[in-house]
Parts: structure tokens; sequence; C-alpha cells
């Protein structure tokens, strides 16, 4: 896990955060890190306006726009694909916002889908509602649950292509700031172009291109030495979407350490009074007008349902679906041998092994409790923050970043497979780092776009998922492996590498697995419990397979980070 010697050869290939190669147009690296500005003036720090947007149009290379229109095709003909219920969320949310008063938003349950996103995220239904009444106005209808003709499938769709253009423009300034632009190329392509947000947003239906393309922007802010800026934003995102509180702890050590206190460790009254009062302006701005409404407690009941069990229906892969399998291997073990001094809870025995909505109860393994998951979460998350804030550098920054995201996924309560994004987007802005980064980053895109593959489970979506996510493989992995592989220096390196190799070549076995097996047992089971729990056993291994991956992930990308 540790990082191999590099030959002369190798290096020249690397792109490192802390390359210093000189670019007459833009700061180093290092430049870019250690400003103190909180405003830097430079081309690279402006913020996206309209006169961004232009210059961004103006700016933009042959290949960046044949890339933005193939991609704008390829979502355009995805149009009539799978919907999932989060489609008709997002329509009950413009009904909401258009049709109620702004003080029965988040009273309102008209349909099971109640509003439960931050307030900005509402104010932005609200202003989606307007043009959406005069296409149809029966999109806005409160009562018009369900609703699905093609005026609203063509309109929700085209306004998650229209806001991924925030993504599409950040991606491009990335590139523009780069020392090296041909490698940073190949890493805003494979952000633009992830399967993620094919499936989760252009097929399954969701807006995480839009507000990750707002995560990328703070963090690029960051980069560029406008820390002020890039908290602004990060206060932005936090209410439009809450799961990103998960990052909040990287974001407030960096800003404290790097801006807020004096490289000798003095507090520096200014900056922090700045900082505070941005981050106090956006929460004003956005909870304002419910907090003097008196409905706050209302809004954050919403906002955390705390009634959930440990594992979503499909158990995201993570931490607890591997403890969830062993307590399935351990309920199996304890029946065929007869072992007595195992306590085997009753209510557990059928609770965790039909893929079902619920509270998961083990069956041999003490339960897990919130309160277990949050202290797991918080002391791993304390181990990062105190090597960033030690080394308050941007590499430092977006890699505690990636971790603390991470580290929520991995031991968080509830955790939905979507999340795996908050893993993968910031991840990729680290994977070229050297050899050993690119190989974590290459484990945890294959099983994290894999563990997504449940969300479609139509058939005419199966061949799109499958080719897509190959072809971005192919075009994405392949040239980024060229430009850092490092041939393992040791024999415990070489098989470490030959067993992650076969790991990645096993998911062409487990998707044979997965279509091939309603096929063949179809015939063969009926509706009794045996039958019942046998028609998720493709989900079950789909689970845990992927969760090794990305539980191995998590191990190298801690050991890398916390030895560097």
């Amino acid at each position: 896990m540790s990082e191999h010697s590099a030959s002369p050869t190798s290096l020249s290939k690397r792109t490192t955060f802390s390359d210093t190669k000189p670019r007459p147009d833009i700061p180093s690296a290092v430049e870019q890190d250690t400003s103190d500005k909180a405003g830097d003036k430079g081309a690279n720090s402006k913020w996206l306006s309209w006169k961004t947007v232009r210059e961004w149009w103006s700016d933009i290379t042959p290949f960046e726009r044949d890339t933005l229109i193939a991609s704008t095709c390829l979502k355009l003909l995805l149009f009539p694909s799978y919907r999932s219920t989060d489609f008709e969320v997002h329509r009950n949310w413009l009904a909401i916002t258009h049709s109620l008063p702004i003080s029965r938003w988040y009273y309102d349950t008209t349909s099971e889908w109640t509003l439960d996103y931050p307030p900005f995220f509402a104010y932005f239904e609200k202003i989606m509602s307007i043009p959406a009444y005069f296409i149809d106005p029966k999109i806005v209808d409160l009562n018009n649950l369900n609703y699905d003709s093609w005026s609203v499938i063509a309109y929700q769709r085209t306004t998650v292509i229209i806001t991924e253009l925030v993504l599409t423009i950040v991606l491009q300034r990335f590139i523009r700031g780069a020392v090296d632009p041909t490698t940073q190329r190949l890493v805003s392509a494979s952000l633009f172009l992830h399967p993620g947000f094919i499936i989760v947003d252009h097929i399954h239906f969701q807006y995480n291109g839009f507000m990750f393309g707002i995560l990328l922007w703070s963090i690029l802010m960051a980069r560029n030495g406008n820390k002020l800026a890039s908290g602004l934003l990060f206060a932005v995102l936090l209410n439009f979407k809450h799961i990103y509180m998960y990052l909040a702890p990287a974001y407030f050590v960096y800003l404290l350490r790097a801006f807020c206190l004096s490289p000798s460790g003095e507090l520096l009254p200014t900056r922090f009074v700045a900082l505070a009062n941005t981050v106090i302006l956006v929460f004003l701005i956005s909870f304002g007008p419910f907090l003097l409404m008196g409905q706050l407690p209302q809004l954050l009941s919403r906002l955390f349902p705390f009634t959930r069990g440990l594992n979503h229906a499909y158990w995201a892969p993570n931490f607890w679906a591997l403890v969830t399998a062993a307590d399935r291997v351990l309920l199996q073990t304890v029946k065929q041998f007869g072992i007595q001094s195992f306590h085997v809870n009753a209510s557990g025995v059928v609770s965790t092994s039909r893929g079902l909505v619920g509270d998961t109860v083990f069956a041999v393994i003490p339960n897990v409790k919130p309160i277990h998951t949050f202290i797991i979460t918080i002391a791993f998350q304390t181990v990062y923050l105190i090597k960033l804030w030690r080394t308050p550098t941007y590499k430092s920054f977006v890699t505690a970043l990636t971790l603390c995201g991470y580290t929520s996924y991995m031991f968080g309560w509830h955790v939905h497979e979507k999340a795996i994004l908050l893993v993968l987007v910031p991840l990729s802005l680290v994977a070229v780092e050297n050899n050993a980064y690119f190989r974590t980053f290459t484990l945890a895109s294959v099983a994290g776009v894999f563990s997504l593959f449940p969300l479609l489970f139509t058939p005419a979506e199966t061949f799109i998922k499958i080719i897509y996510s190959l072809l971005w493989a192919f075009f994405v992995l392949n040239p980024l492996s060229k430009r850092v592989y490092e041939f393992p220096k040791s024999l415990p390196f070489v098989i470490l590498d030959m067993i992650e190799r076969w790991y990645l070549y096993g998911f062409a076995l487990l998707q044979a697995f997965v279509l091939l097996f309603p096929i063949v047992v179809s015939r063969l089971i009926d509706k009794s419990e045996e039958g019942f729990a046998l028609e998720f056993l493709p989900l079950m291994l789909t689970s845990v397979y992927c969760a090794v991956g990305l539980v191995w992930a998590f191990v190298r990308l801690s050991v890398l980070y916390l030895q560097s």
C-alpha cells in the first residue's frame, strides 16, 4: 500500500499537486495553494458569471465542443428511458413550490413525496416551476399525482441537462488553470462523462451534476487561492442538499487553518469575521423566511428523519454490508452445526435477507445503533482532520475532503448507494497524483459504478449501463494509467497487483451471474420463504462484492494520505 519507488521515466510522466512546472499564463500549483489573498484577481480565480460563460463558449476547444454536443445528444436519447420515483418526487416539488405559499412548503402531505431538501433547493424548484406552468399547467398541479405525460418528461430531463452546464464550465476552468492541461482534460472529461451522472441523473433522475458542479467550483476557488469564495460556495451547496454536510469538517479545518490563521498559528480576526459573516449570511438567506415564521423545527424534522434502519433496501456496498453478510453467514453456520453458544435473535432471522425496506436487525451479531455509526464516523474523520491541520495544502485538503465523504459512506446510518458519488467525484481530482492513488481510484470507480447498476433494473437500460460504463473505463482509465503506471518493485506488491487485477476481472463474472441467475432459477423457485429470499441473491452478491473493493480502496486511500 505504500508508494513504490519510481524510475526517472515514470517520474517524468507523473503529474503531482506539487509540480512547479512554470507556465506564463497561470500561477504554479504551489502558488495557487499558498495564496493569501481572499480574492485573487488572476484569470483563474474568476467567479462564474455571464461574462465567464461568454468567455467559456468563445474559449471552448473543438474537442470540448464535440464532447459537449455528443453527450447532450446521448442525454436527449435517454429521455424515454426508465424513471425512478425520484422523477415524481421532483415533479411534486415543482407543484408544491408553485401552488402553495412558502409557509406551507414543508408542511404539505398531499403526496407521500414531501419536500425534504434545504431551502435553496426549494427556491430552485420554485424558479423551475415558472416555465413549467407555461409549458403544461398540469405539471405544477398539486393534486395531479404521478403525472407522466411527455411534456413533464421532456421538461424535467431538459432542466437536468441545462443545470449541468455549471459542471461543464467549472471542469473547463480546471483545465485552463492546470499545470498539465492534457492530463487535466482527461480528468475533467472523466467527470463530465461519468457513468454515475448518466445512471443517477439522466436515467434514474436527480440533479447531482448541477450540485457537484457547485462543489467542484468551490474546490476550484480553493485551488486558486480564493478561500473566502470557496467557503461561500460550500455554504450555498449545503443549502441545496444537506448530504454534503459530511464534507463540512474538512472545509472547516482547512479554511480555519489556511485562511483564518497565519502560518505561525495566530488568529487573523479580519479574515475570521469575514468568513463567519459570509457563511452566516448564506444560511440567513436560506433559512431566514422559515425562521421568521417559526417553522425551523418543522423544516429540520423533514431534513433529518432518523426513523430508517441501518441498511437501505439494497445494501449500499460499505462496511455495514459486509457486517450484515457476516451475520447471514454466522446464522447459517449456527443452524447447520447446531451451535448453542450463540444467541440467535428470532426477529433478525428474516430481517436482512430479503432486500426490503425496514430496520436492520442482526440475528447473531449485536445490533448497531445510530450513535455507534456516528462515533465511528467522527473517529475516522478526526484522524484525517488532524493530518489536514498539520498540512493545510490544496492536495491535503482535497484528499481529506474525499476521505471525509468516504468515511460517511463506509460507516454512516442508512446510506444510499447513490452516495458513492460523494466519494468518486473528489477522488477523481487526486487520481493522477501517482500510481498508488490511481490504482485506488480505479478500484473505487469500478466497484462504485457497478454498485449503481441495480438502480436500473429494467431490461431496456441493461445494455446502456454496461456498454456506456465499459466505454468510459476504456477511454478514461486506460490513458490515465499510462501516465502514472509504475511496475511493482517487490514481490508482495506484485502479488497485491495481481489480486487487485483479478478482483476487477471478477466483475465480468458477477455481471454474467446477475443476468443469468433470474433466468435459470425462475422456473425452479416458488414464493416460499426460501424462494423469496433467493430472488435477492444477485443483489446481495453485488453489494458484498462491491463492498470488498470499496472497503479496500478506503483503506488504501487512508494509508496513502496518512503516510504522505
